[in-house]
């Protein structure tokens, strides 16, 4: 159930909903935990307050009604939200989710990290975010449809290709970005550029699917020689088997690396000898949960991060790893793929404790970083075949690692600081040249 900005979801996630798992997330959020790291970096970078209240604040927020009949004959009345944070370095960009704790500050957030994200993987975006606080999991998908619709109808004024591109993120999966695609195009012609995250069929980029999962496991090739690790002996556990998890799991399996945990909203297992990595995602895609995985020994959630590993990859929600659970991690090295899964007490308890994390706001870009390329072939009617998108997502994904681990190094912090300081400076720098500030 994976959270990451920019993150195709399966028809089955869409379906089922993604809900938190026991035990309880963080009572921090989501907006505090982006502000936090935001204002760590902006101490260090010795931001003035002005400058401070432009970078945090957002561009533009759309918050809007949407009134839908349901099966049960009654009308329920959703609201829907699309935030614009900054777009100095380009188009607003960033995912949908459809998620019963959406709310205005759980998007604002979203959409600021969005921002950080684009300037550190340095592609030609800007940070939006959107969603409806809907129940997938409750609702039939006709259903998802015409909610999906209604709310491309209300705040269409507001998207473009140069000017908000939507993507999918929780809840939402290549078919509802077909819907929103096919709504706009009701009203400003066939424009598949507006959306990414599309069905191959209509548009979409070869390599879409797997690339947040793809980006983790660059990340992890990266960062694995400094900590003396190679796929062989690398044990890893995923907290979150939805699509980023899985991918990540099936392609970390494909270079020699043993998945001894996994976890979805419904439970966790354990194998200390190893879980087919592509066997569970076949068995998950098929309606099944992962407790229910035949060949593992089920256990509670809170167990899974006690499973001794050298790599854990939470893609579940925000908030899951805190500090009454930090000092329970049984790993060397955390590669986040969902959006802010670590609050920021957790995050000084694993530094302390020398556990390497590679933070959210660089580790899992490989959704957007794709949904880049998907937009530049939208844009010239052209199409790359997968291998050559999984290269080009390399060639990124490599370089952002090296520039913040580098300055990371040399500033003596927590790669997490350098990168919220390297996406805050170059967004600071786009606006300062176009005169904004």
């Amino acid at each position: 159930m994976s959270t990451a900005g920019e993150t195709d979801r399966s028809p089955r996630a869409a379906n089922r909903g993604e809900v938190a798992a026991p035990p309880a997330r963080a009572e921090v959020s989501n907006w505090e935990i982006v502000n936090h790291y935001f204002g760590l970096a902006a101490d260090r970078l010795e931001m003035a307050e002005d400058l401070r209240n432009v970078l945090r604040s957002a561009y533009r927020e759309v918050q809007v009604q949407i009134p839908i009949k349901l099966a049960d004959g009654r009308i329920h009345v959703f609201a829907g939200y699309r935030v614009q944070h900054n777009g100095a370095r380009g188009p607003y960009k960033g995912g949908v989710r459809f998620h019963p704790e959406v709310d205005l500050d759980e998007v604002r957030a979203l959409a600021s990290l969005m921002t950080w994200k684009t300037a550190i993987v340095n592609i030609p975006f800007g940070g939006a975010k959107g969603g409806v606080n809907c129940s997938t999991r409750e609702l039939q998908r006709s259903e998802v449809q015409r909610i999906t619709r209604a709310f491309m109808d209300k705040i269409e004024k507001v998207l473009g290709p140069s000017r908000d591109i939507v993507a999918p993120d929780v809840g939402t999966d290549a078919q509802v970005m077909a819907w929103m695609m096919d709504e706009y195009g009701k009203l400003h012609g066939h424009t598949p550029a507006v959306v990414t995250g599309k069905p191959i069929a209509l548009e979409g980029s070869h390599g879409r699917e797997s690339a947040t999962g793809r980006g983790l496991v660059y990340m992890y090739r990266e960062a694995a020689p400094a900590l003396g690790l190679a796929p062989s002996d690398t044990r890893f556990v995923i907290q979150g088997y939805g699509n980023v998890g899985s991918w990540a799991a099936r392609i970390m399996q494909q270079l020699g690396a043993r998945m001894v945990g996994a976890s979805d909203a419904d439970g966790a297992i354990r194998n200390d000898a190893g879980i087919d990595a592509e066997a569970l995602a076949e068995h998950v895609a098929q309606g099944g949960t992962v407790p229910e995985f035949p060949g593992a020994e089920p256990v509670e959630h809170d167990e899974l991060l006690e499973i001794p590993c050298e790599v854990f990859v939470p893609a579940a929600l925000g908030g899951m790893i805190h500090e009454h659970n930090a000092d329970r991690l049984a790993a060397k090295m955390v590669i986040e793929g969902a959006n802010s899964p670590t609050t920021p007490h957790a995050d000084e308890i694993l530094n302390d404790r020398g556990v390497y994390v590679i933070p959210d706001v660089m580790a899992n870009a490989g959704g957007v970083v794709v949904s880049y390329f998907e937009w530049v072939q939208n844009l010239q009617h052209f199409r790359w075949d997968e291998r050559e998108v999984n290269d080009k997502l390399g060639t990124i994904m490599r370089r952002a690692y090296r520039e913040v681990v580098a300055r990371a190094q040399e500033e003596d912090v927590p790669v997490r600081v350098a990168a919220y300081e390297t996406g805050i400076e170059r967004v600071l720098e786009a606006a300062r040249t176009r005169g904004y500030v």
